[in-house]
């Protein structure tokens, strides 16, 4: 009986075809989740400081040159750049598999034997494989390659968020520690003069005891002014590392210019989903893990090839004349037996899966527990500044007046020694307070999303 190769094939593919109905992949939903709750705020419209560019946020010019060299020149964020690279390039390779593998071949040989003429035979092959997919093993496959690419792409977006809000909060920090080395020199040459004024009438009985107190006040803030230029130097090599650069000055303006006040708007939470590129990464990861569950569940069915091979020979070494070639070969392997591999693999695909589930869930509450913190810490400031600044006024009253009445009006050395050290504890404080407002805005910024270039951004720009 005569077997027809092609019936025989059109059998696997009619089979193969009637298979693949059953449906056994499954379609990605992104997972439900409840964001109403996230802020522990009143929420009014949806209007996101997040989808304002940085650009817009920070005026300051020193800033937003610091800035822009941080996102080219900075090494974690170039390392991360290399890698959406390789995740495209895991994601082609992914693609390439719906297609044939071809190779081609040629082969020459020569046999000589003594005394006899040499035999001289080539021959060229080439051969091809396909394999169909049936059960969505492939798709699957290129499914959990995309969503790496996007886990990629969603990572390099946050280190973009972080390296903007890192390199402002470092700026700011370095102005606040030139305002504070400034009030420290001022309070230095105060404490001098009160150095000179107790010398000067110690004859008239002033006590030793309050000259050495006022020495050893003005000891004390030449050691703090020596500990301000010490972070000052750490604070600026730390922001040169940010923008890729070895240890150097940063050039700057002045802390009193800095005038952080944009509309502090929240929008909804649900936005976060969009806007949090740690968030995105968390839901990619769901993304991922299914697709994996999807391919460990292929692996209970049969795969389908189509191989296909050919060639030209020019007959030499076999005695026949030259000749072509060729052979068309379709299969199906099916697994029967692995010792539970396949059901352990996908079991643990599964447990995965919910794992990921979990943790985007992390992600977002904790986003929201960021916005919410960030947002109150920006209202409570804002309380401590005004009394802050009613601090510094007293202390600064509480010192004219002591400066004024010492000796004359019956002021002690103590009075004034006091007096003094209050109002440098009130005006450091104050540009700590004012410090934190700004890394309040930043910190509001970044917890919301801000800080990565959308594509229409992009092109804007």
């Amino acid at each position: 009986m005569k077997i027809n190769n092609s019936k025989i094939i059109s059998v696997f593919v009619l089979a193969a075809v009637a298979v693949s109905s059953c449906n056994i992949y499954k379609p990605y939903k992104t997972p439900e989740v409840k964001t109403d709750d996230l802020y522990r705020a009143e929420v009014k419209d949806s209007t996101n400081m997040a989808e304002t560019p940085w650009q817009d946020i920070f005026t300051d010019i020193y800033l937003r040159s610091l800035i822009d060299s941080a996102l080219t020149n900075n090494f974690d964020y170039r390392t991360v750049m290399l890698k959406v690279n390789e995740a495209n390039a895991a994601f082609a390779q992914s693609q390439a598999a719906f297609y044939p593998t071809l190779n081609l071949s040629a082969q020459e040989d020569i046999t000589k034997v003594q005394d006899m003429k040499h035999i001289e035979s080539y021959a060229f092959t080439g051969s091809a494989s396909w394999e169909i997919d049936i059960f969505g093993r492939l798709r699957s496959a290129k499914r959990a390659a995309k969503a790496s690419l996007i886990q990629s792409v969603a990572y390099k977006r946050a280190v973009e968020t972080q390296m903007v809000s890192s390199v402002a909060t470092g700026y700011y920090t370095l102005l606040a520690l030139d305002k504070q080395l400034q009030i420290s020199l001022v309070t230095e040459l105060l404490y001098q003069q009160t150095v000179k004024t107790m010398e000067g009438m110690f004859e008239s009985g002033t006590s030793r005891a309050a000259i050495e107190q006022a020495k050893a006040n003005l000891y004390s803030i030449r050691a703090s002014i020596e500990d301000l230029r010490y972070n000052i130097r750490a604070t600026e090599n730390s922001l040169r590392l940010l923008i890729g650069k070895p240890a150097g000055v940063i050039e700057r303006g002045t802390f009193d210019n800095q005038k952080l006040t944009p509309i502090l708007a929240i929008g909804v939470p649900s936005q976060l989903l969009a806007n949090r590129p740690d968030v995105m990464q968390a839901e990619a990861g769901v993304r991922y893990a299914f697709a994996r569950t999807n391919m460990a569940r292929a692996a209970f069915y049969p795969k389908f090839t189509i191989s296909a091979g050919g060639g030209y020979t020019n007959g030499a070494t076999t005695g026949y004349s030259p000749l072509w070639f060729g052979n068309f070969v379709g299969g199906l392997l099916q697994p029967i037996f692995n010792a539970g591999a396949n059901r352990a693999n996908l079991r643990i695909a599964k447990a995965q899966q919910e794992e990921a589930l979990l943790a985007f869930q992390k992600a977002l509450v904790s986003a929201g527990i960021e916005v919410s913190n960030a947002l109150y810490s920006y209202t409570t400031t804002g309380v401590k500044l005004v009394a802050r600044e009613q601090q510094v006024k007293s202390m600064q009253q509480a010192v004219d007046d002591t400066n004024f009445a010492f000796p004359r009006a019956g002021a002690t050395y103590l009075e004034v020694i006091t007096a003094q050290q209050g109002l440098l504890s009130a005006q450091l404080s104050q540009v700590n307070d004012q410090l934190s407002q700004l890394t309040n805005v930043i910190n509001l910024y970044h917890a919301l999303g801000g800080g990565w270039e959308r594509p229409a951004e992009k092109a804007k720009n």
